[in-house]
């Protein structure tokens, strides 16, 4: 039977796999996004696009794999479910770039239904979990340099 970390709740297991699961969904539309870019034939906007998205990407995997070292996985199984996370953008990429030219009003849907789910989980999972944990060790300012860190790139970078 599989461990689900030092806290042994089964609450918090199914909040650590609604975590991983959003990041999951989150990243098909991200690989669309790419496949979008790169099938409207300008190669600077593609390379711009999958090179933002793959930045990003690299958090988003190790906090996948940490979501997973905390119920008990080992470093193998956690580093496989991370890369599978992240094995749907392509799959996301080669359908944006096929639905690009049939129906280029979809996408903006999929990245909407992305962002809620991301939303909803940082705001209903996250961020009241990390407020009862934190007993002022500075987690929610953390959180929140790197809220505004995001926000900065995407402002910067366009």
């Amino acid at each position: 039977m599989l461990a689900i970390g030092p806290a042994q709740s089964k609450h918090l297991a199914r909040r650590i796999w609604l975590f991983i699961i959003a990041i999951t969904l989150h990243n098909f539309p991200e690989g669309a996004a790419v496949g979008v870019s790169f099938g409207g034939g300008d190669m600077h906007q593609g390379l711009a696009t999958a090179l933002g998205i793959g930045i990003q990407n690299m958090p988003e995997g190790l906090a996948v794999s940490a979501a997973m070292a905390s119920l008990g996985y080992g470093r193998g199984p956690a580093f496989l479910g991370a890369l599978a996370s992240g094995l749907v953008e392509p799959v996301g990429g080669l359908i944006g770039a096929g639905v690009v030219g049939l129906a280029p009003g979809a996408l903006p849907w999929g990245l909407g239904l992305a962002a809620g789910a991301m939303i909803y989980v940082v705001t209903a999972e996250i961020i009241p979990q990390t407020r009862e944990q934190s007993k002022g060790d500075g987690s929610m300012i953390g959180l929140m340099i790197g809220l505004v860190g995001m926000m900065f790139l995407d402002i910067a970078l366009g």
